[in-house]
């Protein structure tokens, strides 16, 4: 068994025993132009400001759950 699939050397005529190559079986699921286009494209496109995921509602809201936790420790210490 010195064949790179260990078959019996005994089966080598055997038609079960025919393996595909490495390029073969990885080919075989392929399509023929298997270049994907590229979903992020690099440079040239118009650019977007960045926004700042806070909004004035959440602004207002954390301060409003600050204000409530101060208050709350100053009216009873």
């Amino acid at each position: 068994m010195n064949n790179s699939h260990g078959i019996d050397p005994r089966s080598h005529d055997d038609p079960r025993n025919v393996y595909p190559t490495d390029e073969e079986f990885y080919a075989r699921d392929r399509p023929d132009n298997p270049e994907l286009p590229e979903d992020r494209p690099r440079g040239g496109g118009p650019t977007h400001a960045v926004r700042h995921p806070w909004t004035w509602g959440t602004i207002l809201l954390v301060a409003c759950i600050i204000l409530l936790v101060l208050v709350g420790i100053a009216l009873f210490p």
